[in-house]
This record gives structure tokens, C-alpha cells and sequence, in this order.
């Protein structure tokens, strides 16, 4: 009966320091790799995600400029932000295969996935 308290009494001890380790795996607010930084900010929160009240840093948006037709498109009007998949309803036609429609301010322009090359430009008649 004695060993079967002893037993008892190790495993329930090995328990408690296993769950007691695993906690400890996690920084506290104000401690851990940025010792003195305060927690870290935004989405690198240990996995949890962006805390409340989380704002993301605002994007810069690219001057807008008149695009002709023959230029390159710039870099940053090749993100997710300016692209339009919904052309139907910016009443515009289908884009050739390897094209896409960007949306420059009230401008629309016709460019080349691969190159950025400017196909077409459609003026919206509004901005004039």
C-alpha cells in the first residue's frame, strides 16, 4: 500500500512539472528575446495573432500619373491592391490570356502579367 502512495505521489509529480515546463515556454509581457522592449508588437505574438487595437502600418500609395500605352507598369501597381478581378463590373471587356485590368485612380490599364507592359489604357470620363 506504501508503494502504491509512493507511485502515486511520482507520477502526480511528474505531471505537474511537465504541464509547470510547458507553461514556462512562453514569454511574459516585457521579458524574452527583446528583454526590456516590452512585448512584441503586432502578428509575431507568439501565434496567437494580431492583439486588439492591432493596426496595421498604413501603405503607401504610388503618386497617381497618366499611363500611355507601350510604358511599363511600375512595380507597385503589380500588387493584389490595384488589380481588378471583378472587370465585369468596372464595366470592362475580358482580359486577353496573359493580361490584367489595374486600377490607376479612376483609370483602368490593359498590362502584361509577365512584363508590365501597357496594352491598353481606358480614361474614365468622370476625371476630366
Amino acid at each position: 500500500m506504501t508503494r502504491t502512495k509512493i507511485a502515486i505521489g511520482l507520477v502526480a509529480a511528474m505531471i505537474g512539472f511537465a504541464s509547470g515546463a510547458s507553461a514556462q515556454l512562453r514569454y511574459p509581457p516585457g521579458a524574452g528575446p527583446m528583454r526590456g522592449h516590452g512585448p512584441m508588437p503586432g502578428p509575431q505574438r507568439y501565434g496567437r495573432g494580431p492583439g486588439p487595437g492591432y493596426r496595421a502600418p498604413p501603405m503607401a500609395m504610388p503618386e497617381y500619373r497618366r499611363f500611355s500605352r507601350g510604358e511599363r507598369l511600375p512595380p507597385q501597381y503589380r500588387s493584389n491592391q490595384y488589380i481588378v478581378n471583378d472587370w465585369r463590373g468596372h464595366h470592362l471587356s475580358a482580359p486577353p490570356r496573359g493580361y490584367y485590368w489595374v486600377q490607376n485612380g479612376s483609370d483602368y490599364v490593359l498590362a502584361a502579367i509577365a512584363t508590365g507592359v501597357i496594352a491598353s489604357v481606358v480614361v474614365n470620363a468622370l476625371s476630366q
